[in-house]
């Protein structure tokens, strides 16, 4: 069977290379984390602009119609730029919307999500490190929603929040809706806004009248969470090579020592198997669904564990100077830790694994 890449979705990547390096070159990007999680419209603007916030949203409502598979390959490439903003959670409401929800609520949102009119956020967490879809408690009760959703990825920014609710429902909430507030949090990745979301007794409309949809959602967001951090990894060690070859001791460059060598080596040889898991998953997800499931937990836990041991040693290659914020190495290590603990640490996907296999 062949997974490589078509002609359409190279030239996919290298728009969006192409994008990145003239949109975030190092200055910018630095300064954009330094300053926190505030959206920066104009970078915004641009990429929608490119197509950027409406991937996988129907050419019907303004997108380009493409598969997860397709948005995890475009995530690749906003991991390795650590390209700030909330793309994956735009990119999971626009989601749900085209999966569950109703004519007039793909007719009123869409258009908006693609054109990057409208800014997306999710919320799918709550107290306990509840992330999986049946240990949601947030019910529904005559159209409205009471209770606190933790660590929603999403700004001021944010539009239309996706929520998660008991039976594994979604449903949407508008930003100015009644009794909705949102308490921001410092995160270690300053390039993602999180905040708690507390509803009491606000508006909210279902997607898809049959509970259930939480699930291929939050496999979705395991997929892009996945590619996201390999991406990361896959750049830090580009820096660690760079830097290998740039620093000297005893008149020698780094990378002729063997030492290194090995090290370089082993980092490179831990990333490359990560992109068939991730590709494998996404796949599952749009032709496989009974697969879906395992696929995706599979690569979240593997590739988002993979990615910030990979960052630790590249923050340890590049000596002292790795652990100062002179070195960018910290920022796509910041990424993947995100990656590796939003939605569930790889202890949690692993333990989820062995249910799905009846372990």
């Amino acid at each position: 069977m062949h997974f490589g890449t078509t002609e359409e979705q190279d030239l996919l990547q290298a728009t969006l290379r192409r994008f990145t390096s003239e949109a975030l070159p190092p200055d910018r990007r630095r300064a954009l984390f330094e300053a926190g999680p505030q959206l920066d419209r104009s970078l915004w603007r641009e990429a929608a602009d490119i197509g950027l916030a409406g991937l996988m949203i129907p050419e019907a409502y303004g997108g380009a119609g493409l598969t997860l598979l397709d948005q995890a390959l475009a995530g690749e490439v906003l991991g390795e730029s650590a390209c700030p903003g909330p793309w994956l959670a735009h990119a999971l409401v626009g989601l749900a919307l085209s999966l569950g929800g109703s004519e007039a609520q793909r007719a009123r949102w869409l258009p908006a999500l693609a054109s990057g009119e409208c800014i997306g956020g999710v919320a799918f967490g709550e107290s306990g490190d509840r992330w999986e879809a049946a240990d949601w408690r947030v019910a529904v009760e005559s159209g409205r929603v009471t209770g606190t959703k933790c660590h929603a990825h999403a700004g001021d920014e944010t539009g239309l929040f996706l929520v998660g609710l008991a039976g594994g429902r979604v449903g949407l909430v508008e930003a100015d809706a009644t009794g909705l507030r949102r308490r921001p949090i410092e995160g270690h990745d300053r390039s993602r806004a999180l905040c708690d979301l507390e509803l009491e007794r606000t508006p909210i409309e279902l997607l898809d009248a049959r509970p259930g949809l939480g699930e291929p959602l939050l496999d979705a967001a395991r997929v892009l969470l996945a590619a996201d951090a390999f991406g990361a990894a896959w750049q830090m060690i580009r820096a660690s090579v760079d830097y290998a070859n740039t620093r000297e001791q005893f008149d020698t460059k780094i990378a002729q020592f063997q030492a290194v060598k090995h090290q370089l080596a082993d980092m490179a040889m831990a990333a490359e198997p990560m992109r068939g898991l991730i590709w494998y998953a996404a796949w599952a997800f749009d032709h496989r669904p009974a697969e879906r499931a395992r696929e995706a937990v599979t690569a979240k836990a593997h590739v988002t564990d993979g990615a910030v041991r990979i960052g630790r040693a590249a923050v340890a290659l590049h000596g002292g100077i790795g652990f100062t914020w002179d070195c960018d190495v910290h920022l796509f290590l910041k990424r993947a830790m995100f990656d590796r603990t939003w939605l569930g640490s790889p202890t949690a996907h692993r333990a989820r694994l062995a249910c799905l296999a009846a372990y």
